[in-house]
């Protein structure tokens, strides 16, 4: 039982596109959501650094046809497809989502899917950008879009042999009745995510958590009760009102050590594990604009030079002392990801056409005596014996359409292909693992580059490997 859910985003009122686009790239990549960023994938965007990417094509977009953003334009859509408990695997429903994005968008806009697996049903969340890869026009949502997204998604679940909803009956808030428990967190409950995110080791300083907050994109009334109002809300909600670990006498103690508190989301959306690997670096003037704090620009400064210098030792420790390495690296890991992706699907591809090919063949099998017995019949019994095995006629005869469309003049046995079938699924077994250990090198490879380019304001460009061997020759 799939179900779909389409919504737009837009700026809002008191923030800005690069805090839209942030806030719903974090949720969705959420690694404690996504088994630490297993179950996400991309297209032509990179899953680390995604907001910038979507925020320079809408830049792009305004250099090259001259019109300006409005307050209505849509910046991404946003959409939700969940599945039945018990029903699908991580890896299918990522997939799924993947070629339901690519069917939406014809391939010409980025998207990113991220699979959550903490609910007890799994649900794929489908971000892609309104501007398209040329950045000379927009995605434009069209009447009945919803309806048209649902058969898509549909006939995805069909071909996948998943069970769909017949007849769904559309009502306000309709997404949250047909998952049941995966209902949106309140203001509160996200103001209490916004606050354990911002006191991380490194706020040291009252000034420096409400610059932390503001960079977060909440408004702060601190008079005589500290009150915050998050993106999207209506009103300021005050401290003293939320659980008893945030009221502002919490904040104080949390601040001085004196109250421990187990944060429901690791620091900046990352695992414990991360916490060496890069991480990319604050646009500080862009964000200095949205912030509006003196305390923002310290606190910013202090964390960019922290990530680098993270970045530059884990350069080091990986062997890269130069920039021309870096690029060199980058390059080399991109290619080797998707030379295992390449080969992964291609085997997946194959297996789908053996277990197809199986089905196939022990249809015919089982059907071929009845079929002889219709052929040998006189024309005039053939009608009435027809009748009483239709069934099992159509089958054969599909059949023997569907060897005919592959160019069979002999079928393959079935044991032939169950060896090959074992051994494409071992040869994938052990792929996963070298593949997932790709991913995150290039990941971290990329991040580490654009923080090196950014810190430096340089661009980094892989050498010309003419020059490049000439080189390594001497």
């Amino acid at each position: 039982m799939a179900t779909t859910f389409l919504k737009t985003l837009h700026a809002g009122k008191g923030r800005s596109i690069a805090q839209a686009l942030g806030r719903s790239t974090d949720y969705v990549k959420n690694p404690d959501k996504t088994d630490n960023g297993e179950w996400i994938s991309t297209y032509q965007c990179n899953p680390s650094i995604v907001d910038a990417e979507f925020l320079f094509s809408k830049r792009q977009y305004e250099a090259q046809t001259g019109k300006t953003h409005k307050s209505n334009d849509v910046i991404v859509y946003h959409l939700r497809q969940s599945f039945k408990p018990g029903e699908i695997t991580p890896e299918k429903a990522n997939q799924i989502g993947y070629d339901l994005a690519m069917s939406l968008t014809k391939g010409n806009h980025a998207f990113i899917v991220c699979t959550h697996v903490d609910k007890h049903h799994i649900h794929s969340h489908i971000i892609f950008n309104s501007t398209s890869l040329d950045c000379t026009r927009k995605f434009r949502n069209f009447w009945g879009s919803s309806f048209a997204i649902r058969k898509i998604s549909d006939i995805l679940c069909l071909e996948n042999g998943l069970s769909v909803i017949e007849d769904p009956k559309p009502s306000r808030g309709s997404y949250g009745s047909w998952l049941g428990e995966d209902k949106p967190p309140t203001n509160r409950q996200k103001l209490e995510q916004m606050i354990d995110a911002a006191l991380t080791p490194d706020c040291k300083s009252y000034e420096d958590f409400l610059a932390a907050m503001q960079a977060a994109g909440a408004e702060v009334k601190a008079g005589k009760h500290l009150a915050f109002k998050i993106p999207e809300a209506k009103r300021f909600i005050r401290c003293d009102s939320l659980a008893e670990d945030y009221t502002e006498d919490a904040i104080w103690e949390r601040l001085e050590g004196k109250r421990k508190v187990k944060q429901r989301h690791s620091q900046q959306g990352f695992s414990v594990a991360d916490e060496k690997r890069p991480r990319s670096l604050i646009d500080i003037q862009s964000k200095l604009a949205q912030a509006n704090s003196p305390g923002f620009e310290r606190w910013a400064k202090t964390y960019n030079l922290k990530e680098i210098a993270q970045t530059v030792l884990w350069m080091k420790e990986h062997g890269i002392t130069d920039v021309e390495k870096l690029a060199v690296e980058c390059d080399a890991a991109v290619e080797r990801y998707h030379e295992l992706a390449d080969k992964t699907k291609a085997n997946e591809a194959r297996l789908k056409e053996i277990a197809e090919l199986q089905r196939q063949i022990g249809t015919y099998g089982k059907t071929r005596e009845i079929y002889l017995q219709y052929k040998k019949l006189p024309k005039k019994k053939q009608a009435a014996f027809y009748e009483a095995h239709r069934s099992d006629i159509m089958l054969h005869e599909a059949a023997k359409r569907y060897f005919d469309s592959l160019g069979m003049e002999k079928l393959p046995s079935i044991k032939a292909l169950k060896q090959e079938y074992a051994a494409l699924a071992a040869e994938n077994k052990q792929l996963y693992p070298d593949q997932k250990a790709a991913r995150r090198k290039m990941i971290d490879l990329l991040t580490a580059k654009s923080n090196v380019e950014r810190f430096l304001e340089i661009k980094i460009e892989q050498p010309d490997k003419k020059e490049q061997q000439q080189e390594e020759s001497r």
